[in-house]
């Protein structure tokens, strides 16, 4: 008996996630213990709602028996290594809410040289990519629209949340 790719993939993106709010939620905790703030707290549950739904579309509107395009889930994985370099990078840092401590000098070392917010790159490229390996393209689509708004939304929070440390360093 074999697996469907469709639904081992999304098992295993969804187990990454949950795997993801776990260490997020240690290392919001050990932030707030240590003095820092959390900026436009009612975002958060916008964004779990828009990756659970994102995994459930494909589920739900994508034939388990489709084949995937193997370029595209190849494509997908090596985001899961920048994934990693970004979560290293900011370490104790990595949140899945917009949480900054006050005084803390930002970090500017891994992708962070490079990009300003490297993880809604990858999470936007991950949001169009999955779907479009099953050819699910209006997934691709709908969720990337959507996910953009929100990170339009969440951006501007998060500058204005780390405005005060870019000053200072």
């Amino acid at each position: 008996m074999t697996i469907a790719p469709l639904p081992a993939i999304v098992a295993l993106v969804a187990l990454q996630r949950a795997g993801e709010l776990v260490y997020a939620r240690r290392n919001t905790r050990a932030l707030l213990a240590r003095g820092a703030v959390e900026a436009a707290p009612h975002q958060h549950r916008y964004f779990v709602l828009l990756h659970a739904a994102w995994l459930l579309a494909m589920l739900t509107f994508v034939p388990w028996s489709v084949r995937p395009n193997w370029a595209l889930v190849g494509a997908f994985a090596l985001l899961q290594i920048a994934r990693i370099w970004i979560v290293l990078s900011l370490g104790a840092f990595w949140t899945t809410r917009i949480v900054t401590l006050p005084g803390a000098p930002l970090v500017r070392r891994g992708p962070f040289r490079l990009l300003r917010h490297p993880n809604y790159t990858v999470v936007t490229l991950e949001i169009a990519l999955l779907p479009l390996a099953f050819g699910a393209w209006q997934i691709a689509l709908v969720f990337t629209i959507a996910n953009g708004a929100m990170l339009a939304w969440r951006i501007a929070a998060e500058n204005r949340a780390l405005a005060p440390r870019r000053v200072l360093h």
